[in-house]
């Protein structure tokens, strides 16, 4: 008899324990770095179907990452990649006046986890053409930036909260409620200034609102920011791996179906033949990358409510188009044939999967390299820092210098809740 039995519909005992073992291990960042690892030693090896590797070139990829880091960061004093950043978009800190607005210590923790925790989940490709215009600057800004600034105005007035005497906060009834057209309002979007994935975002935001709801012990009071509490009950210090462990478990159900395992959904994971591994999960690549940019973008809030967060190197690279469109436009991710850039993909399509796989496992040759040259530790400049720095502005920058728009070099059909 199969383990899924035809007569009674169940999975039998000895299978769902492989599944939950599965997918425990599908949810920790050693399986993605060992995952990806294996579909890049596949590229070093020359079996790929898409992509071929120069791994010369890393050394090229690695200068670039220290000169646009040390104009940004002539000391070196590097803060973690997170959504924070983003909030400061144009070089003004919008962050302290929203500390200071929420009356600072706890509760103004609580109300930063509240809009990180939105504001990520919402942060997307926004696509070539959306702008946002902030009332307050009259700055004009797009993409990533444009959608944390976005993200912040909408929240400070109350689009995510249920209570109008409380905007700073956001609360599984609003989140529940939030209307597509709602959000496009806040997020300027009409016919001229289209946003990708829009329906998807709000979608998503909706689900969060559910989840939340039909969680009280890791989101007590109904917020986002009840993890915190969830957390610290635990003790002061949080294991970076840890939080990806909590935000995983507490937020699968949010994102749309695609992979399952045992009828779980996996979220970001995707099938790929050069994945490697055994038993229910074989040829699984998961990546996670939201939900480890969310992780990224929680260590600084959750310092801030009292919670330290520990061996922050643990995550890995963000598996995304500016990280992954240095390493093509650099030379060392390099294409097979040229519908790969030609064309329009789907996240979910075997090429997509390589080269975010790929784009994993060569930030971490990327990291080792720029601390050579640096001569420093990775104690002294982890992967978050090197990021930020760091590729990610350095994917912007070459992108910019080769394509009108600052588009990548390989385009992706998003729905909002990947890339």
């Amino acid at each position: 008899m199969s383990d899924l039995d035809p007569r009674s519909g169940f999975i039998a005992p000895a299978a769902a324990a492989d599944n939950a073992t599965a997918i425990a291990y599908l949810r920790t960042p050693l399986a993605i770095r060992v995952r990806a690892a294996n579909v890049l030693e596949a590229g070093l090896l020359g079996e790929l179907r898409h992509f071929t590797i120069d791994r010369g070139r890393v050394e090229v990829v690695a200068d670039r990452v220290i000169a646009v880091t040390r104009e940004a960061y002539p000391a070196l004093r590097i803060p973690v990649h997170g959504r924070l950043g983003h909030f400061r978009a144009g070089k003004i800190d919008r962050v302290t006046p929203f500390i200071d607005a929420a009356s600072g210590g706890q509760a103004a923790a609580e109300a930063l986890i509240d809009l990180v925790v939105v504001s990520v989940l919402l942060d997307a490709g926004a696509g070539d053409a959306w702008r946002y215009r902030e009332d307050a600057t009259g700055q004009e800004i797009g993409r990533s930036e444009g959608l944390a600034v976005a993200s912040m105005r909408a929240f400070e007035a109350g689009l995510f909260s249920a209570d109008a005497l409380l905007p700073l906060r956001a609360d599984a009834a609003a989140l529940r409620m939030l209307d597509d057209a709602d959000l496009g309002r806040a997020f300027q979007v009409d016919e001229a200034n289209p946003l990708v994935g829009l329906a998807g975002r709000a979608a998503l935001m909706r689900r969060l609102g559910e989840v939340i709801d039909g969680n009280p012990t890791l989101f007590p009071g109904g917020r986002p920011s009840g993890l915190l509490h969830a957390l610290r009950a635990r003790g002061s210090e949080l294991r970076a791996a840890d939080l990806l462990h909590e935000l995983l478990g507490g937020l699968g159900e949010i994102w749309p179906g695609r992979t399952t395992l045992g009828s779980v959904n996996l979220g970001d994971v995707w099938y790929h033949g050069a994945a490697g591994g055994a038993g229910p999960s074989t040829g699984l690549m998961p990546f996670h990358k939201l939900s480890q940019w969310l992780a990224y973008s929680l260590f600084e809030p959750l310092e801030l409510g009292g919670l330290h967060v520990v061996q922050p190197g643990a995550l890995t690279g963000l598996p995304e188009y500016r990280n992954g469109g240095l390493l093509v436009d650099l030379g060392v991710i390099v294409p097979r044939h040229d519908g790969i850039t030609r064309e329009v993909h789907q996240v979910g399509d075997e090429l997509i999967v390589e080269w975010r796989a790929l784009t994993v496992a060569l930030l971490d040759w990327v990291a080792d390299a720029v601390r050579e040259k640096l001569e420093v530790s990775a104690e002294q400049l982890p992967l978050a820092r090197i990021l930020e720095g760091g590729t990610w502005a350095a994917g912007r920058q070459v992108a910019r210098e080769r394509r009108p728009g600052g588009g990548p070099p390989i385009r992706v059909e998003s729905d909002g809740t990947v890339f």
